[in-house]
């Protein structure tokens, strides 16, 4: 028998960003089939006319290309496959399996409303359902499936286990309605099945739908994909992601300067497992990554962590690749291009600047040293740092610098030396020895600011600074 490959399907409705859990539904979507050999591919639900704008569909489409989930093929509108999805409804009335409703809204409400004084279910019953062709009246009418009124519906699910329904609690789903366009619950099944998708991976908010979208695909005689529904992403208190949590939208994050690696990785383990494995590469994920690995509990995002193993991939990560990331993220985020000298005291810089930055914000704040002329602009806190007593000091050290081997051992021997003769800890030096090479007290180490700059440029820093008027 031949195992055929996975083809999975993200399918977002483009009426704003693309939501961090959507991103983790393409991602997990992305690995299982990426992983496998399959087919991923991209479906925009953009029947709401009313809300889909291309602005939407941009947004997301770019969103994906940043976190580096690429798809097959051409993205699929749902809207555009309208009359496909009505002719299988036409199809199922055919068959047997669906029938004409001519029931009317007004209609439909009061029923409810009976339903509701008298206790009973409010689920509306059809009186169309079997009707006489003979009393159909000439009117407008929906198209609903003919849902069985008994027994289970059984949806053997990748994540949630055996779920079962009972039949007499779902109604006769709309398919067609009296206008003739169709439901998102039949254009659901329609396009999962036209494109071949075997594996349905979304969240489990859709739970309930897997029962009426099973029926559809049971008339149609149409192999049923396997379902997998993923636990939604909770904010750190536990409840429902929200605004009051903070960033919900891709760009926001990428904004926020997390590279792509890192929030590949932090979304992966959102809900999902490899041991206590925390931190792994994209290629480790696509080994790993099955179904079986994701929790049934609802994770919860913790900013903490991500910034934790979006440091470990910055640290991780060659030299060059992260300078064209930074590019990247400075090019978003409407900040002035880095010039030719920038990049190259960057590159110089690197070794000091990724192994103690968690975002690419992080590792700018702490280049400027390099990213900035003389003369250095120093900030309040640097400023105060290079008061009458420290510029004589900084004064009395050049000479000894403009001679010293330029290595980082002798420059520590020669630096911590100079202090001890005078009396002082090296800490109460480096303050002001920072504030000279950066112009502000937090930065890399000033031996490896010195060693970046090189000879020339930090002593040309420090007599500028020590010649600064009080």
């Amino acid at each position: 028998m031949t195992v055929r490959q996975p083809v999975t399907r993200f399918a977002p409705s483009p009426t704003g960003y693309l939501h961090i859990g959507g991103a983790r539904t393409a991602l997990f979507n992305w690995l299982y089939a990426r992983g496998r050999g399959g087919t991923f591919l991209l479906r925009i639900e953009d029947t709401d006319r009313a809300r889909s704008t291309p602005e939407a569909t941009q947004a997301i489409l770019d969103g994906l290309r940043w976190l580096g989930l690429d798809w097959d093929g051409e993205p699929i509108s749902q809207f555009s496959r309208a009359d496909r999805h009505a002719e299988v409804a036409r199809e199922l009335l055919e068959k047997g399996a669906a029938y004409r409703c001519f029931a009317t809204p007004e209609e439909i409400g009061a029923y409810r409303e009976r339903a509701k004084a008298e206790g009973r279910s409010t689920i509306f019953r059809s009186p169309w359902r079997d009707a006489d062709p003979s009393t159909w009246p000439d009117r407008p009418y929906a198209i609903r499936l003919k849902a069985p009124r008994e027994g289970e519906t059984v949806v053997e699910d990748a994540v949630q286990g055996t779920v079962r329904w009972k039949n007499a609690d779902l109604d006769d789903m709309i398919l067609l309605r009296s206008d003739g366009t169709p439901t998102y619950m039949l254009a659901v099944v329609v396009d999962d099945h036209d494109m071949g998708i075997t594996h349905v991976i979304r969240g489990d908010d859709h739970l309930a739908n897997a029962a009426r979208q099973t029926l559809v695909y049971k008339a149609m005689g149409w192999d049923v994909p396997v379902f997998a529904h993923i636990p939604l992403i909770h904010g750190p208190d536990g409840k429902k992601l929200s605004k009051r949590h903070g960033a919900l939208g891709i760009e926001a994050y990428r904004a926020l300067g997390y590279p792509k690696a890192g929030l590949r990785n932090y979304l992966t383990r959102l809900g999902w497992s490899h041991g206590d494995d925390e931190f792994f590469t994209t290629e480790q994920a696509l080994e790993w990554f099955d179904l079986e690995g994701i929790n049934k509990a609802p994770a919860r995002l913790d900013f903490k962590k991500l910034e934790a193993i979006s440091a470990r991939h910055i640290a991780a990560m060659d030299d060059r690749t992260l300078l064209a990331e930074i590019e990247e993220f400075i090019a978003v985020t409407d900040r002035p291009p880095l010039e030719a000298w920038q990049k190259d005291g960057l590159l110089r810089a690197m070794y000091c600047l990724k192994d103690r930055s968690k975002t690419f914000v992080d590792l700018l704040d702490k280049a400027h040293f390099v990213l900035t002329k003389r003369p250095i602009e120093p900030d309040e806190a640097a400023a105060k740092a290079l008061d009458e007593v420290s510029r004589g000091i900084l004064n009395e050290l050049t000479p000894h610098l403009q001679n010293a081997s330029w290595t980082r051992e002798a420059l520590e021997t020669l630096v911590k030396g100079f202090a001890e003769e005078r009396g002082m800890k090296l800490g109460k030096l480096a303050q002001p020895l920072r504030a000279a090479l950066a112009g502000r007290t937090v930065s890399p180490s000033v031996f490896d600011m010195m060693l970046v700059l090189g000879r020339e440029e930090s002593i040309a820093r420090i007599e500028d600074a020590a010649a600064t008027a009080a």
